[in-house]
């Protein structure tokens, strides 16, 4: 591995030339050669066809300077061999068809190795790893046990996490035999992604900001301290991203991650003290500036960099994944701003 890329060097808080950039979900709906392609494949296919996957994860690449590349995929991709069987409608987003909410419907699901099961994502990453040729780093990624157990007992997306939270409180035994399952195999995938080229992996923790500190502790931080400990023996950058997050950070911090997303939420200054001289931090622009005004955009490239004081560990990133309608133009002003206003 080389090491000499500007984003793992930075992962590792090692000097850089400027701070690195790359956005959550680069790779999808913004892009119009995406559209393209989705018009004549569905959304599964992209993620289970290598090649397809391929094009989607260099598409942004072309057009702007990015540090780093992320797989295209989704982050139920490991459910579905679990046993769970999983629809993506537009508008409604992922359905899952039999939801999860008792020990019987447990017994439908399995603890799986991802790769005998989703051969198709790394397959992807080591052709990805031979079309990048050094050029940039590649990122892997999974969803965080609490969020996948999320859709798996919601059915879907959800706003008041009734059917999860009800799942603890009444039946805690159930809930927890299902994220230790998840874990298992959330543990096997990011594993097999590394084996098969990934650089760096994040793990998203997208829902669990709708958790308060005690059932995060309860009910969260031993099944994603379990990861980090299992992937602790792979000496690559791992980003630990908590949505919605900020009154959890120490908590976060403490189950594990070299480096902490964080959502626009949270200054980077103060949200650093918290976080430790230990983990680089990763963030945290405002998606919808990047519907601002170009001049605006660099105003607030330039807030979220004095935040972060050119300390060393700094990625920057938006605060969530960007947004299918956001104008590329923007985006790219965004990442130029960036490596200009950060020049060591």
């Amino acid at each position: 591995m080389k090491n000499d890329y500007r984003f793992l060097r930075a992962c590792r808080r090692q000097d850089v030339d400027c701070t690195p950039v790359w956005m959550m979900r680069q790779a999808g709906r913004y892009l119009p050669e995406y559209r393209a392609l989705r018009e004549k494949h569905s959304f599964w296919e992209m993620c289970k066809t290598p090649e397809l996957a391929v094009e989607v994860t260099l598409q942004p690449l072309r057009r702007m300077e990015l540090d780093a590349a992320i797989l295209f995929s989704d982050i139920l991709v490991p459910l579905e061999p679990m046993g769970s069987a999983i629809e993506f409608h537009e508008g409604r987003g992922p359905v899952v068809e039999r939801p999860i909410r008792s020990a019987a419907d447990l017994k439908t699901l399995k603890v799986v190795a991802a790769e005998e099961t989703v051969p198709f994502v790394m397959e992807a990453i080591r052709i990805l790893r031979r079309e990048l040729d050094g050029k940039v780093p590649l990122i892997g990624f999974s969803g965080a046990p609490f969020t996948l157990a999320s859709y798996l007992v919601e059915g879907g997306g959800s706003k008041q996490y009734q059917h999860i939270k009800t799942m603890m409180y009444v039946n805690p035994q159930v809930y927890h035999r299902l994220m230790e399952m998840i874990t298992q195999t959330v543990i096997s995938y990011l594993k097999a992604q590394i084996l098969a080229g990934a650089q760096a992996v994040q793990l998203f923790d997208s829902w669990v900001g709708c958790l308060g500190s005690f059932d995060y502790q309860e009910y969260v931080f031993p099944y994603n301290q379990k990861i980090f400990q299992a992937l602790a023996e792979f000496d690559i950058p791992k980003i630990h991203f908590a949505n919605q997050a900020s009154t959890l950070l120490k908590q976060v911090v403490a189950a594990g991650g070299d480096v902490i997303g964080l959502d626009w939420r949270q200054d980077i200054s103060s949200a650093w003290e918290i976080i430790g001289p230990e983990c680089g931090v990763q963030g945290n622009l405002e998606p919808l500036v990047l519907f601002a005004p170009i001049p605006e955009i660099r105003r607030r490239v330039r807030m979220v960099l004095d935040q972060a004081a050119n300390r060393n560990g700094h990625i920057f990133n938006l605060g969530h994944g960007i947004l299918p309608t956001t104008p590329i133009d923007h985006a790219k002003a965004m990442i130029d701003a960036v490596h200009e206003f950060s020049v060591r």
